[in-house]
C-alpha cells in the first residue's frame, strides 16, 4: 500500500503527467477517433495515382506559391471551415491534407473528417518531407 500513499501525497505530479500525456497524444487520439490516417509521401503519391485522391494544402497563400504538390488546392487553415463547399464535389474521393511542415494539416484533416469527408489523410511532414523525397513541386 506504500504506492497508494505515494500517489496520494504526490497527486499533483500525476495530474501534471496526465496533462502532458494529453498534450502529446490528444491530437493523435482525436485523429484516430475521427478516422484520419497519417500517410507518408510515397503513400500519398499512390493514393493520387490509384485512387484519384485530391490534395488540399492548408498553407497560407504565400507559402503555397513557394511550392506545393502538383494539382493541390489551396484552402488556408484559417478559412477552411468557411470554404468547405469548395470541396463538396470531392466528398466521395480520398482527400490528402498537406501544409508546409505537417502541423496545420493535422487540424485541417480533422476538420474535414468531422464534416463528413471520408477518407481523409494527413500527409506527415508536409511539403518539407515532399521536397526531401525529391518529388515534383508546382509553383
Amino acid at each position: 500500500m506504500d504506492y497508494i500513499d505515494f500517489i496520494i501525497k504526490n497527486w499533483y505530479l500525476f495530474a501534471a503527467l496526465a496533462i502532458i500525456l494529453a498534450m502529446l497524444f490528444g491530437g493523435t487520439i482525436m485523429q484516430v477517433a475521427h478516422g484520419v490516417q497519417g500517410v507518408n509521401c510515397s503513400h500519398a503519391v499512390q493514393l493520387m495515382n490509384h485512387q484519384d485522391a485530391i490534395v488540399v494544402d492548408v498553407s497560407e497563400p504565400n507559402e503555397f506559391q513557394i511550392g506545393h504538390v502538383p494539382g493541390a488546392k489551396n484552402l488556408p487553415i484559417g478559412s477552411l471551415e468557411n470554404r468547405l463547399t469548395d470541396l463538396e464535389k470531392y466528398k466521395a474521393k480520398p482527400i490528402i491534407v498537406s501544409c508546409r511542415s505537417g502541423n496545420r494539416s493535422k487540424k485541417g484533416a480533422l476538420m474535414l473528417s468531422k464534416h463528413g469527408f471520408k477518407p481523409v489523410y494527413e500527409m506527415s511532414g508536409g511539403m518539407v518531407a515532399w521536397q526531401r523525397d525529391n518529388l515534383p513541386v508546382e509553383k
